[in-house]
């Protein structure tokens, strides 16, 4: 069975970051088109908001 994709866009807001360490980000990623933005405090926590299958909620309310 072929594998499907999905293709999602997406904004993404960094308001600061450590030059000394450029894993250490803060910012929002929202999805075009959708309701709701979440909030990544480092590298890792963006990763997992991009590279998840979930659409984004909107911040404040429970997935």
């Amino acid at each position: 069975m072929p594998a499907k994709f999905v293709l999602a866009n997406y904004i993404v807001r960094i308001y600061r970051f450590d030059r000394k360490n450029p894993r250490r980000i803060v910012g929002f990623v929202e999805e075009v088109g959708g309701k709701g933005k979440k909030a990544f405090t480092n590298y890792d926590e963006l990763w997992d908001i991009l590279s998840g299958s979930k659409s984004i909620k909107q911040q404040g309310k429970k997935e």
